[in-house]
């Protein structure tokens, strides 16, 4: 308690391994993928009471975006874009509102995750038009601290996860790799498993299903019943 209250007067949320421990619940949830997004729902208003309780200014602006960007993946996971794009759109507001108080790394990091599922979700008018703010914030964010390791990623999974022929699969899993070994990076769990996944993704998708096969592998160690890389792995299984 005596650290939450810490982080309401510096009006800094804590960023690296120092996540508040009522907010991993919520985030693990998704990433496990053991429930349905509308039994998330519930535990997303716990950890916003939480938040409202814990935390004030700034930081309080930081987490509720943080919480928005959970809920959105959960509600993209199962295809319902139009209730992502609702979170996202409100963890965008929520991660301006807590810059206007500052500049910070997380609020960089925050703004260009949400717009990046964004771009995913709603139609491709808005991806052509806000694309190209993902690496832009994402590289303000490594402007405030080059130590994290969340906007590292989103600048990297542009070259896995963006179509023909704007993807470039070998400089992703390079640029994938060079995160991982950098001693100084801040991986959150998540980001681990992101960046896990995103290396078999692009193996895979070049159809070298055996490379692919231990970054999945590794991706399951983090979140062993996530549903997509049990999926991948399976499919690296049947392929020839």
């Amino acid at each position: 308690m005596l650290l939450l209250l810490l982080c309401a007067v510096n009006c800094t949320l804590l960023y690296g391994d120092s996540l508040p421990s009522w907010f991993i619940p919520l985030r693990d949830a998704v990433y496990e993928q053991n429930l349905s997004a509308d039994a998330l729902v519930s535990l997303y208003k716990q950890t916003i009471q939480e938040t409202e309780k814990n935390l004030s200014g700034q930081s309080r602006y930081l987490m509720l975006s943080r919480c928005a960007y959970m809920l959105g993946r959960a509600y993209q996971y199962e295809g319902r874009k139009e209730e992502a794009a609702a979170q996202y759109e409100q963890g965008i507001t929520w991660a301006t509102t807590a810059l206007q108080e500052g500049d910070t790394t997380e609020g960089w990091q925050m703004l260009a995750e949400h717009i990046s599922q964004s771009c995913a979700v709603r139609p491709v008018s808005y991806a052509l038009a806000n694309g190209g703010k993902v690496a832009s914030y994402a590289k303000k964010a490594l402007e405030l601290d080059t130590r994290n390791g969340a906007a590292l990623y989103m600048i990297a999974a542009r070259y896995v996860y963006a179509p023909a022929p704007f993807n470039n699969y070998k400089r992703g899993i390079q640029m994938m790799q060079d995160i991982i070994h950098k001693p100084d990076v801040i991986l959150q769990k998540d980001d681990r498993f992101n960046v896990y996944t995103a290396i078999g993704y692009a193996y895979y998708q070049q159809k070298q299903y055996m490379e692919a096969q231990p970054w999945f592998q590794k991706a399951l160690s983090v979140y062993p019943t996530n549903q997509f890389v049990q999926s991948m792995l399976k499919n690296t299984s049947s392929q020839k």
